[in-house]
């Protein structure tokens, strides 16, 4: 999309409504004049570059939701493993207390005094060694004993903390990405009703000004395309006059991002699927050292990118009613280019 050489610079007396009504009405009224035209091109351009741009950032806000779906994912996940985690540690726990009541017990059953008087009265030495072994194996095991429960008990706590913390995320995330689905909701709305209204505008024109509309952006025709080319942009190339479509990434139609996405992938390489994040995602080329396949990224914010075929030119989807078109590379205002 964009502006281009064809529009007049003259001044504009008739306002861009009047205008549309005299486009739209066709023979019941008087012809358009050319800078009328012009006019109602500037203003149909200005529509769909906005709707282009909601696009863009709607394909965005589905990349984040489906990003949030994962954690929650994840996070449930973790939540899950880390309660069976803990009720097995539980489990070790209930083992451990019960093998310091048995121990314990033990040492009930022989008081101390007891022992120790069986003990000096034995008149077996070996006896006496034997027995003061069996009271120091039953201290130390009950120790020992004490010592694992002890861990047992504060792995517990930390796997159960661990096991809140993962609810608590997961429901953090839940709770984000319902607040995702409602903006997404909105801003599909409020794109349906640009689209409507482009579409409207598009599909009203006579056909000598839907001419004018597909060749706003300066197409070349065939013979103006460079030769033998491969790769990335081939395949660009080889959807050459297929329809633009509102968020499409092929096969039948295709947005300028959604035809990037498209041409990647016919050769197994996966790229972002919004024009900023295309351009945000690649290794930045010079304008003056570009390469066939390289991602050209145009206006502020990067609302619109094209593909370079070479010898100056690029293949792009600009707009509704606008075939898969080969364009000079400056035909847009040019915000940089990356190669994948």
């Amino acid at each position: 999309m964009g502006k281009h050489s064809l529009r007049s610079s003259r001044n504009r007396s008739v306002p861009a409504a009047a205008a549309a009504s005299i486009v739209l009405l066709g023979s019941a009224a008087a012809p358009a004049r050319a800078d009328d035209v012009d006019k109602l091109i500037d203003e149909m351009d200005s529509i769909s570059h906005e709707a282009t741009a909601k696009a863009e950032e709607i394909k965005g806000l589905e990349d984040k939701i489906a990003a949030s779906e994962k954690k929650v994912d994840d996070a449930n996940r973790r939540a899950k493993d880390a309660k069976a985690e803990l009720a097995s540690l539980q489990g070790v726990s209930q083992e451990q207390r019960k093998n310091v009541g048995d121990i314990a017990q033990s040492r009930y059953r022989i008081p101390k005094s007891e022992t120790l008087m069986s003990t000096l009265d034995s008149g077996n030495p070996q006896e006496a060694i034997d027995r003061s072994a069996y009271l120091a194996s039953l201290t130390r095991n009950s120790q020992r004993a004490l010592d694992e429960l002890e861990v047992a008990n504060r792995q517990a706590a930390d796997k159960a903390t661990e096991a809140n913390i993962a609810v608590a995320e997961a429901q953090h995330s839940r709770n984000e990405l319902e607040s995702q689905r409602k903006k997404l909701e909105k801003e599909r709305a409020d794109l349906d009703k640009r689209v409507k209204d482009i579409e409207t505008r598009v599909d009203n024109l006579n056909e000598a000004d839907r001419q004018r509309w597909v060749t706003k952006d300066n197409p070349v025709d065939a013979a103006a395309l460079p030769g033998a080319v491969s790769g990335v942009a081939a395949a660009a190339l080889a959807e050459l006059g297929k329809p633009y479509g509102w968020g499409a990434a092929g096969p039948d139609a295709f947005d300028c991002s959604g035809l990037m996405v498209w041409a990647y992938a016919q050769n197994g390489i996966g790229i972002p699927r919004t024009s900023q994040a295309q351009l945000a995602g690649g290794t930045p080329v010079p304008l003056d050292a570009l390469q066939p396949g390289d991602i050209i990224g145009y206006y502020p914010g990067v609302t619109h990118v094209g593909m370079y075929i070479g010898d100056g030119m690029v293949v792009h989807s600009s707009d509704y009613g606008i075939p898969i078109q080969v364009v000079p590379l400056n035909s847009m205002p040019i915000q940089g280019a990356v190669r994948y």
